[in-house]
């Protein structure tokens, strides 16, 4: 079966700008269509609403700073939150601990059994939102001046 065009536009759209703030209203603008139908739409095909996606894409991105960062605002503002108040509650909502302690375990510091466990269901949860997008991504219908495309290259 094949993935839907608008919401595989949309994926490629988000991915590309997922460290600005992008609005429903700004996807309802851009891709001509009702801003009810895209959400319907897209958590129907991915299982997971807009914002969700979104949030767990930043957070997911915010993981590979932690190594290199000292300062947690850096990296909040580096994935397109506007505030640290406001990264703090969305990576401990999808990571299950507070970025300090993430740092921790990081850093290979002292964290107890649960938070580890914590950590490791929480990142394996974003990885799975993002591989299936990458999935659906990848079942997108070749269009036939696509398909045209990729038979003149061997030529």
């Amino acid at each position: 079966m094949f993935s839907n065009d608008l919401i595989c536009n949309i994926l490629e759209y988000l991915n590309k700008n997922i460290n600005k703030e992008i609005t429903i209203d700004e996807l309802s603008m851009l891709f001509y269509f009702n801003k009810t139908y895209i959400m319907k739409k897209f958590k129907k095909e991915l299982k997971v609403s807009i914002h969700e996606y979104i949030n767990a894409m930043k957070i997911y991105n915010s993981l590979l700073y932690f190594k290199e960062d000292n300062y947690i605002l850096g990296i909040a503002f580096r994935n397109g939150f506007n505030s640290l108040e406001y990264f703090s509650e969305t990576f401990k909502k999808y990571i299950g601990v507070s970025p300090a302690i993430y740092r921790k375990y990081i850093n290979y510091k002292n964290i107890t059994a649960k938070q580890e466990e914590k950590i490791l269901e929480g990142v394996n949860t974003i990885a799975n939102i993002k591989s299936n997008a990458s999935n659906y991504l990848n079942h997108r219908r070749v269009s036939v001046s696509g398909y045209v495309k990729k038979l003149s290259k061997f030529d």
